[in-house]
């Protein structure tokens, strides 16, 4: 009776090609691994101060249309916001839209513009208000209040099946 691959002869040859074969399926399998979670983790930034039933967002530090990213906790889940500094007011977005969202993967700065991290889509900061089409960020109401910008927390507490 005979097994194949069981009880073949040892020989050096043979050796070596299992551990160099092993070697290379271990390293395709972490490589993919690797690629896989980095690509699906959630950013995190840091969090804002929260006052009441408010977010408080201190605006004197806010550069002229350079987003500021936020990630508030909620039910064990990262909400993640953005706002930012218009030539007359201040605008607020989740670092989510309506059709790429389930990626979990937002968006990124760049040159004046912000770009979907899972479709590469790229909005101008500048039109962002307009929110045409739907890998736009969602916009999120928020207020101005001496000297600072305040979103209410159920805002975002809602928004965590975004998330």
């Amino acid at each position: 009776m005979s097994f194949p691959g069981l009880c073949q002869p040892f020989t050096r040859r043979n050796a070596s090609s299992r551990v160099l074969g092993g070697l290379a399926r271990l390293l395709v399998t972490s490589l993919v691994l690797s690629i896989v979670s980095s690509c699906s983790r959630q950013a995190s930034y840091p969090s804002p101060v929260r006052i009441g039933p408010d977010i408080v967002i201190d605006t004197s530090g806010l550069k002229l249309e350079v987003p500021k990213f936020f990630t508030y906790r909620v039910q064990d889940k990262k909400v993640n916001f953005f706002v930012v500094k218009m030539e007359d007011r201040i605008l607020s977005f989740l670092d989510a839209c309506a059709s790429c969202y389930p990626h979990k993967q937002g968006y990124r700065c760049e040159d004046n513009a912000v770009i979907c991290r899972y479709c590469n889509l790229r909005f101008p900061i500048s039109k962002l208000e307009k929110g045409i089409g739907n890998c736009y960020p969602i916009k999120i109401e928020g207020r101005m209040e001496k000297g600072k910008y305040l979103i209410p927390v159920d805002t975002l507490e809602k928004a965590v099946n975004k998330f």
